[in-house]
């Protein structure tokens, strides 16, 4: 009996905080890009990296709709780089789309992919998910790849690391693949 109390509480105590369960391993390959997202606007053609393809009844495609942008649709050709300087060479590109969904906050699912041909990286790294807005930090799934990253699989972390209003934000995207072939 007193073994079986032992047993329970090292279970207790070592049970993973803060709802996240630690990894049984170490990630094969650990990343780190910038995605830099520029939305039409109506005025910005020359800039814009993405733009709305749909909107809700009430909503149009050159501002986003209220509240909470819900129901827009934006496909995106954005730039991918090493650091944070949107003028920075980039290493590749995040070609997809996301669709806002929530009435009641600031929420969106991705679906999108990494493209790299570079002297680096060369094929795709696909992400899909849920990206609750509001949150510091974001959890996506990475559900495959190409060329080096053949049949990856992992998380990205995303945390949005600047904006500007409703037209420029960037995105910090660390990746861990726990499959890499």
């Amino acid at each position: 009996m007193a073994i079986f109390f032992c047993l329970l509480i090292t279970a207790a105590t070592s049970a993973p905080r803060g709802g996240r369960k630690p990894h049984p391993r170490p990630p094969c390959q650990q990343l780190v890009f910038y995605f830099h997202d520029i939305l039409y606007n109506g005025h910005n053609y020359e800039n814009a990296t993405s733009a709305i393809i749909g909107s809700p009844q009430w909503g149009n495609k050159t501002t986003v709709a209220t509240p909470y942008n819900f129901g827009d649709l934006v496909a995106f050709d954005n730039h991918i780089t090493l650091d944070n300087n949107l003028h920075s060479p980039p290493v590749g590109r995040a070609q997809g789309m996301y669709l806002y969904d929530q009435k009641s906050t600031y929420g969106a699912w991705l679906s999108f992919s990494f493209l790299f041909n570079s002297t680096d990286y060369v094929g795709t790294l696909n992400f899909v998910g849920a990206d609750p807005l509001m949150n510091k930090t974001r959890d996506i799934s990475v559900v495959g790849g190409t060329g080096d990253f053949f049949m990856a699989r992992g998380v990205a972390t995303l945390s949005t690391d600047s904006f500007e209003g409703d037209v420029y934000f960037r995105l910090r995207v660390e990746i861990n693949l726990y499959e890499c072939w």
